[in-house]
């Protein structure tokens, strides 16, 4: 007996076969079983409880009357392999098998029991649920607003010359990381900073839906996920991130917050100084976040919060990623490759939060004499290994 089922299981609708076997029907709702009933009795004839029969459902109206009779049997979620979890964790930390990272300055020596004086990381945090990306794989992203050649590569190619461009990236860290897949991501700026103040003053522009559901339709050609970067200039942050929440709420779109143009604290006009967040702003996007994820029943979110002085983010540390947000504090700077080392020393690894990323310019990194592009290689020689990559 075959089953028929789409989406993430969590309520399980069990049919018996006359012969015994039982075939699963994974869905989100009620609703959605009736449809899966339907569906697969479609192609088979089945007995279910109450039914004595074999026979074939060919309509919703009857897949409604046999769910009527029937009571769901509700099944554990499953859960994520925290073995595999901890391994890869203490792999981007450079830790060697054995030896586990205590994520307050230590290393337990494994069997020796010895305690070295070692890095923060891997940085103590919750497990996320089942479903989580990271750091099961690593996110390769292409960054921009389609409505700007000067914001990043989105913008600057054609849709298929950048998805060649994408791809070709994604192969070479497949090459030099084979033990961690890729994810391709489409990393769209849905909020976009703004010299001038608009009509409301806030010194920000939202995107219409059609750029939003265009980044949507673009990553779905690779199998990738979205992230919305917001840029709130002088709006309320919270405000700017609830504005995209009919896009939040699909399990392929992930969230960024661009820390440089957050003006509230200082009421300047963005790109006159940099902005800054503090870790209470952070942990109020994770918290809408994370019930939006128990509320809709979705797989786990990355937010990406973007850094390279260290007021950007104030109180780094107190950052509080849950099993329904997994955090990445990406170090976005540009410069030399020395200068980029330095910048990601000084402000990621004394903050350990959970994950993080590293930007690479196509231009500006090449700006100064003796300049140029990171490869994958090099990256990976940090600690920790970055679990999120982003090209502009």
């Amino acid at each position: 007996m075959a089953a028929f089922a789409t989406g993430v299981a969590f309520d399980v609708f069990w049919i018996r076969g006359d012969n015994g076997t039982m075939a699963s029907i994974m869905k989100f709702s009620r609703q959605n079983a009736v449809t899966a009933i339907a569906g697969l009795a479609a192609l088979m004839g089945v007995a279910v409880f109450g039914v004595t029969a074999v026979r074939t459902v060919v309509c919703q109206s009857e897949a409604e009357e046999i769910l009527s009779g029937i009571d769901p049997i509700v099944s554990e979620p499953p859960q994520v392999d925290l073995e595999e979890y901890d391994r890869r964790m203490r792999r981007l930390a450079h830790l060697p098998e054995g030896v586990s990272g205590t994520g307050n300055g230590a290393v337990d020596g494994g069997e020796s029991g010895e305690i070295q004086e070692d890095p923060l990381w891997p940085a103590k945090a919750a497990y996320p649920n089942y479903g989580a990306i990271l750091p099961f794989r690593r996110i390769v992203a292409y960054y921009g607003n389609f409505y700007s050649t000067g914001m990043g590569v989105l913008g600057e190619y054609p849709e298929d010359v950048m998805l060649g461009m994408l791809a070709r990236e994604v192969a070479a860290w497949e090459e030099a990381d084979p033990d961690t897949p890729v994810q391709p991501a489409i990393d769209y700026i849905a909020v976009t900073a703004q010299l001038n103040p608009g009509k409301d003053g806030k010194y920000r522009a939202r995107m219409p839906d059609s750029q939003i559901e265009r980044a949507l339709a673009i990553a779905d050609r690779i199998d990738g996920i979205v992230i919305l970067e917001v840029q709130p200039g002088l709006a309320d942050l919270m405000g700017e991130i609830r504005a995209l929440e009919k896009y939040l709420s699909l399990p392929q779109v992930n969230l960024a917050i661009d820390p440089e143009f957050v003006m509230v604290r200082s009421g300047a006009r963005p790109g006159t100084r940099v902005g800054t967040v503090d870790a209470a702003d952070v942990n109020a996007a994770i918290d809408y976040l994370s019930a939006l994820v128990r509320d809709r029943g979705l797989p786990p979110k990355v937010l990406v919060v973007h850094r390279y002085t260290r007021p950007m983010v104030t109180n780094a540390t107190e950052i509080r990623p849950t099993p329904e947000v997994q955090v990445v504090m990406d170090m976005d700077g540009w410069g030399p490759p020395a200068q980029k080392r330095d910048s990601y020393a000084s402000y990621i690894y004394p903050y350990p939060v959970q994950f993080t990323g590293f930007k690479i310019f196509y231009k500006n990194d090449t700006k100064s004499s003796g300049s140029r592009v990171w490869t994958p290689a090099e990256v990976l020689e940090l600690v920790p290994q970055p679990s999120f990559i982003q090209y502009q």
